[in-house]
């Protein structure tokens, strides 16, 4: 029997996919479903105000790309632009998508979902939202509905509890929050974090400010990039077409990617002595790059931030911004005292921290009456969840462009959809077989292959995952651009 709702003010609206989400996942998922099924409705909801999810949200100064737009753009647009971007260019790009594929009729922006009920017995899903404008309720059915929302929360950052916050005089922002009007020329800031946010925020005000301060708990790897992979460059003063440039490019930074990860599990202290030698050289002489740039994690471990032109090491290197690698001892109402003794005056703090992940929106989920454990569950191929019928989901990859997954996943959706029709099916769910009663269940990520910060902190609320196929997920585009779009969708999935 169906999960019952409370009464809403609007009549249902029901379409045949409902997708969550209007980012990158989301605008790729409503690409290949006009694409593979033009005879289909589908529907984008995205509690934004407009469309690129990050980059929608992220409005920080110098906000830009941590990974190069060949394969972070689609593999259906030709990227034109810089190998890395700025948030406004890459909004331009989803833009174009949009407008391109017709999809902008599709998308109903200021609509966030908080509740998705399954019921086998109309095998279709009940999903309520609200206008955000308005706080007006809505409702949706659907017969698929596709998990597109990203992965963290688009309203807060994470910010530690520090002692004696609530004392400090100046403004203290999160990158995810930045005020239209905070102006920090001449003003002494110190940015807390060292990841690739902080890379991109300190160079940026760092052309006005008196001084930037990077106060780091930890160092993070950085190396710099150009702008713009010379191939490209060589490329386009040959005038070959944009869409030869893209792929060929694309293919380039593949096999680039796949080297730098290889020899993060193989060769590990070689790649580290090569990131280290790397930034030496763009760090003023007698600078210790041992503290304050060489993380006690294996390369890869987590991200390898990217400089573009190195311009956080060239911040460093004309005395605008500086490195501290300590602990905050107390916040006063001028600045911050360290662990060791040190003070830093500040009369701006932006806690560069890092973000929560969120696990499908923070939606309540249930099926036929039952609300959904996802901690019980085990994911699919990495794209669907045991037990949870004709839903799929979103997840990129961690070391290489979340794009290129994005794109996988999308076509073996459709693929799943396909399949469906052919058996006459109405409904799909991953079912663990009789051969995997006895299987461990695991984490949903290894921290021994990625133990980033947000990912450690959200374990305890994420799905799991099994230690033999179909049951895993967080491979390598390497490995899974040759294996998702030949997986067997029937090995592990009951149709009905």
């Amino acid at each position: 029997m169906a999960t019952p709702h409370p009464p809403v003010a609007t009549p249902t609206a029901h379409v045949d996919v409902l997708v969550v989400g209007a980012g990158i996942s989301g605008i790729g998922a409503a690409y290949h479903l006009r694409q593979h099924f033009p005879e289909r409705s589908f529907t984008v909801l995205d509690a934004l105000d407009g469309a690129g999810g990050t980059w929608w949200t992220h409005r920080y100064p110098g906000a830009r790309s941590d990974s190069d737009l060949f394969t972070f753009g689609y593999s259906f647009k030709p990227w034109r632009g810089p190998s890395i971007a700025t948030a406004q260019e890459i909004r331009s790009y989803l833009e174009e998508v949009v407008e391109e594929n017709g999809l902008g009729e599709h998308i109903r922006h200021g609509h966030r979902v908080t509740a998705a009920s399954w019921s086998s017995e109309d095998a279709r899903w009940t999903v309520d939202a609200v206008r955000t404008s308005t706080g007006e309720p809505v409702r949706f059915t659907t017969d698929f509905l596709w998990m597109c929302q990203g992965y963290y929360r688009h309203d807060a950052g994470y910010v530690p509890r520090w002692p004696g916050l609530e004392r400090f005089a100046g403004p203290v922002v999160h990158p995810q929050r930045w005020p239209e009007d905070l102006d920090c020329t001449g003003k002494r800031v110190v940015v807390i974090g060292s990841g690739a946010t902080a890379a991109t925020l300190i160079p940026a005000l760092a052309e006005t400010a008196e001084h930037v301060t990077m106060l780091q708990r930890t160092p993070t790897f950085f190396i710099a990039r150009p702008r713009t992979h010379e191939l490209a460059t060589t490329l386009r003063e040959l005038d070959v077409p944009e869409e030869w440039t893209h792929e060929i490019v694309r293919r380039a930074y593949f096999k680039q990617g796949e080297e730098v990860t290889r020899m993060s599990f193989e060769e590990p202290e070689k790649l580290r002595a090569f990131l280290l030698e790397e930034m030496r050289k763009l760090l003023p002489e007698g600078f210790d790059v041992e503290r304050h740039f060489n993380p006690a994690y294996r390369p890869w471990q987590q991200r390898i931030a990217v400089v573009p032109e190195g311009d956080l090491f060239t911040a460093i290197r004309d005395g605008r911004a500086s490195v501290v690698t300590d602990t905050i001892e107390e916040f006063t109402d001028d600045g911050i005292r360290t662990s060791s003794g040190h003070f830093l005056a500040a009369d701006v703090v932006v806690t560069a921290t890092g973000f929560d992940l969120s696990l499908f929106g923070e939606i309540a989920f249930a099926v036929d009456g039952e609300p959904v454990d996802f901690t019980e569950r085990v994911t699919y191929r990495g794209f669907m969840v045991s037990g949870v019928p004709n839903m799929a989901y979103v997840f990129g990859y961690f070391r290489s462009s979340w794009t290129l997954r994005a794109d996988l996943v999308s076509e073996v959706v459709c693929r799943l959809m396909v399949r469906m029709k052919e058996r006459g099916a109405r409904s799909v769910v991953p079912t663990l077989r009789p051969e995997d009663a006895d299987m461990a269940l695991l984490p949903w990520a290894d921290p021994e292959n990625f133990n980033a910060g947000y990912v450690l902190r959200s374990q305890h609320r994420m799905f799991r995952q099994g230690d033999r196929e179909p049951w895993t997920h967080m491979r390598e585009f390497h490995e899974e651009r040759t294996t998702l779009p030949v997986a067997d969708l029937d090995d592990g999935l009951v149709y009905r």
